[in-house]
């Protein structure tokens, strides 16, 4: 447990919850307990999926501007915005299933920590956004290029260069997040999201995130190669004998997994 992130685990699901009132503003030291935290979950094999969550009044309203305010080019080009990269690299590379909850302001650095999952859930009073323009700035841990994948580079060329803040329902519709929930029920639609991975094949799981974040940075000739090599792969796991036992005998859904 580090002094601004701590990793608890509940029945499968692991959350990695931030905790540096009031906004979770991402301080150096924050980021380091977030790779460390990235490393625990991925390590831990009683984990089946990750929450990443900020609390009930915020998700992460960003970067730590104090700090990062007086920094000269030379830190910044040589240290910080490598740190800035590999936490959220740490975060990406996670290899189960990833949901962030996002209550409050999710912007900046917040909202590129929340890029890094695999869904997203939102409260209906969340705001989300990449406002570094505004400082002079542009994103630097990972905004430009995950934004881009996800939502298609005219909406994030317009969040970005705008620096606006989007509320839940528009982030919703442009595919930013992928529920809206009361914005007390955040925590509990995001952990019961995970824990329906929990008992899943994670093996396989794993081979699916895989495939498909590699498989973005590719073309598609490469991306298929990945996917036959995953796929092909799966056939040396017990999962996927007592998977495809359990069709022929039983039918969908009833077989019963053990990770291996």
């Amino acid at each position: 447990m580090g002094e601004f992130v701590r990793v608890e685990t509940e029945d499968g699901v692991a959350t990695i919850r931030l905790d540096r009132p009031k906004m979770n503003a991402l301080n150096a030291r924050m980021q380091r307990e977030l790779i460390e935290a990235a490393g625990e979950v991925t390590a831990d094999d009683s984990v089946a999926a990750v929450v990443l969550y900020g609390g009930e009044r915020v998700f992460a309203a960003g970067a730590d501007i104090k700090e990062m305010a007086p920094m000269p080019y030379a830190e910044m080009a040589a240290g910080h915005s490598r740190l800035l990269q590999d936490f959220t690299k740490a975060l990406a590379a996670i290899p189960k299933p990833v949901i962030a909850a996002i209550t409050g302001y999710a912007l900046g650095g917040g909202l590129e920590v929340a890029l890094t999952a695999d869904f997203r859930v939102a409260g209906e009073g969340a705001k989300v956004g990449q406002p570094e323009i505004q400082l002079g700035i542009i994103p630097g841990a990972g905004g430009t290029q995950r934004l881009a994948r996800l939502v298609g580079p005219s909406k994030a060329k317009d969040l970005i260069f705008s620096g606006r803040h989007v509320a839940a329902d528009e982030a919703l519709a442009m595919g930013l997040v992928d529920r809206v929930v009361p914005d007390t029920d955040v925590y509990t639609a995001a952990k019961e999201w995970a824990a329906s991975f929990a008992g899943g094949p994670a093996i396989a799981l794993r081979a699916a995130k895989q495939a498909v974040d590699t498989g973005l940075e590719v073309d598609l000739a490469t991306g298929l190669e990945i996917e036959r090599v995953q796929f092909a792969a799966l056939f040396a796991t017990e999962d996927q004998k007592n998977g495809m036992k359990s069709f022929m005998e039983e039918g969908p859904g009833k077989a019963t997994f053990k990770g291996r």
